[in-house]
């Protein structure tokens, strides 16, 4: 592969989106037990996943990934008797990160331009980069789109900014349906595993398959895929 960026899947694949909202939820109504919190982490996330998926198929005018947030937290709020969500909305910009991300970012930015490209919006994203110290050569959000991955337009935006052709673009992510999407904007792809992901089917063929940043790093150097 004649790799020259790296595009990278920000929720999910760099940060552990769960465990920001888990730990979000536990705040918000310290008196849950586990298994609560985790329904209503289900609650939220399938919230996101629905409405986002709505906005793609164009059901849905667009909306900006922080008011998705807002409706799901009020779901989970409304779900417990809690009336105000704010607070709880802002859990979303407080992922933690995986711990191989911010070292492998920082290895990897040594031998490639690195670009985030992500469904959040470039409020949440401004908050979640910095509380998770990500750091990027740029970032880009799919609000600059108007719609969601896995939309084509979304992609277009890295490679609108790496001025390449998008098989000179690695797309990195811990999700199969990200890299398809990928895959048919014209991107190389890599799936790096996390226990939190949508991993491979048997039809999936990714360039390269890694089981962290650490590994990617080690392949790429070698000129494996």
């Amino acid at each position: 592969m004649d790799i020259e960026v790296l595009v990278f899947d920000v929720l999910g694949t760099l940060v552990d989106e769960p465990a920001g909202i888990r730990a979000g939820i536990r705040k918000f109504a310290p008196s849950l037990a586990e298994t609560e919190v985790d329904e209503l982490l289900s609650v939220w996330q399938k919230h996101v996943e629905q409405e986002q998926g709505r906005i793609v198929a164009g059901e849905r005018p667009y909306v900006a990934s922080d008011v998705l947030d807002r409706e799901a937290a009020q779901a989970v709020a409304d779900a417990v008797g809690i009336g105000d969500a704010a607070e709880l909305a802002l859990a979303a910009r407080k992922l933690p990160p995986w711990p191989d991300t911010v070292d492998g970012l920082a290895r990897l930015a040594e031998r490639f331009p690195l670009v985030g490209l992500s469904n959040a919006s470039r409020t949440v994203l401004l908050d979640l980069c910095a509380n998770a110290g990500l750091r990027w050569h740029t970032v880009l959000s799919a609000e600059d789109a108007r719609t969601y991955k896995p939309a084509t337009d979304v992609y277009r935006l890295a490679i609108d900014v790496a001025g390449r052709a998008p098989d000179r673009l690695l797309m990195v992510a811990a999700h199969a349906w990200d890299l398809r999407g990928a895959q048919e904007a014209g991107f190389r792809t890599a799936y790096v595993g996390r226990p939190v992901g949508d991993p491979p089917g048997p039809a999936d063929r990714f360039d390269l398959r890694a089981d962290g940043l650490a590994d990617l790093a080690d392949q790429l150097e070698h000129g494996r895929g």
